[in-house]
């Protein structure tokens, strides 16, 4: 890629070699479905944050993404392959996009894209990148064959995600934060309406589909297959019975389709096939919780994790959200909190409750 001088491109590779006439060679030594090659060319500069990464950016941001992400990518990484097997793609670099980029992040191998508004200049965001390191197992070592079942992708990435998150802040803080996505999916519910046919998890994506159905393709990308799809790796977890039992089901998975594009009937079949007594007892078939309601049903998740380990988190922002609903408003009492130290979460939490109690009005 031969770019003007001034500037320099970066690419989802392996490797990239600077040659004359500001020309960069890249090289991508493992498979990838085509929708994560990614390139991009400016004005940027780079700071290592870690044995293994290293934060591109702007330079007017680059002292600011070193700050932000130093030494964290590394503790997510070893924590991720302590969980899930080892990460293959050698490097796990990331690029800070221009305030346009219309994304939290994008999980190209190798180089993730990120938005700058995660540079909080106080690590309150972080975390955010725990999602896209986890996509390193889920959606890039083991991908979708089809968007239709789009939730292999990112089902398993919000469970791949909330696991490290356990292991590196606690149950109570994870589950404050699955709180606040199963706010989101009933809002998305909400306002589609349960029965939707882009609320399952496996969705018929044909030519013509999106007519017949009625809605915008773009659409076809919502809270469903992320939200509804952890719940029901979260439902087999919990046939599972056992955290450790489950988590040696998930490196397994990986190695059995890593570099394979699969389907839903792939990763069921498997967990059968790894669980034979489970197999054994029918439990793609139990009543109300059928396999194949859970992925050709629209709906509401026919099972929901139990969040009640963040009730200690989730309470004082129960209790502030009462507080701003109320008919009389008692500042004195609304003062009196302190939300100074709240995390992130307990913040977009109250805010979400508050807007449950007193939702704004239509349009």
């Amino acid at each position: 890629v031969q770019v003007p001088e001034g500037f320099t491109a970066v690419m989802s590779a392996t490797s990239w070699e600077k040659q004359e006439d500001n020309t960069f060679v890249f090289k991508m030594s493992q498979p990838i479905p085509s929708y994560l090659i990614a390139l991009a060319v400016g004005d940027i500069v780079s700071a290592d944050v870690g044995p293994r990464s290293r934060v591109w950016a702007e330079p007017c941001l680059i002292e600011a993404a070193k700050k932000e992400y130093d030494g964290v990518i590394e503790e997510f990484l070893a924590v991720g392959e302590k969980l899930f097997g080892p990460y293959v793609w050698g490097r796990y670099d990331i690029l800070f996009m221009p305030p346009s980029f219309p994304f939290g992040g994008m999980e190209n191998p190798c180089l993730t894209f990120l938005t700058p508004c995660l540079l909080a200049g106080d690590r309150s965001l972080v975390d955010v990148i725990i999602h896209e390191i986890s996509h390193s197992w889920f959606g890039n070592l083991v991908t979708n064959a089809t968007w239709g079942e789009f939730w292999l992708n990112e089902g398993f990435t919000m469970y791949a995600q909330r696991r490290i998150s356990t292991e590196v802040y606690g149950s109570a803080y994870t589950c404050l934060e699955a709180a606040t996505g199963r706010a989101l999916l009933r809002q998305h519910m909400d306002n589609t309406g349960e029965d939707h046919p882009l609320n399952k998890l496996r969705v018929v994506i044909e030519p013509g589909f999106s007519l017949f159905l009625g809605v915008n393709p773009d659409d076809t990308y919502n809270e469903t297959p992320y939200e509804k799809g952890y719940c029901f790796v979260s439902y087999l977890a919990h046939l599972v019975g056992d955290q450790s039992k489950f988590d040696a089901f998930l490196q397994a998975y990986v190695n059995r389709f890593k570099f394979q594009s699969i389907t839903a009937d792939d990763t069921l079949g498997f967990f059968l096939e790894y669980f034979p007594e489970l197999k054994e007892k029918g439990v793609d078939s139990i009543p109300g919780f059928e396999f194949d309601r859970w992925l050709n049903t629209p709906g509401w998740p026919p099972y929901l994790p139990d969040l009640s380990p963040g009730d200690q988190l989730m309470k004082p922002a129960d209790e502030l959200a009462e507080l701003w609903a109320a008919n009389s408003l008692n500042m004195e009492a609304i003062e009196a909190v302190d939300i100074t130290a709240w995390r992130t979460y307990q913040l977009v939490y109250f805010l979400d409750r508050v807007l449950q109690k007193s939702p704004l009005p239509e349009g």
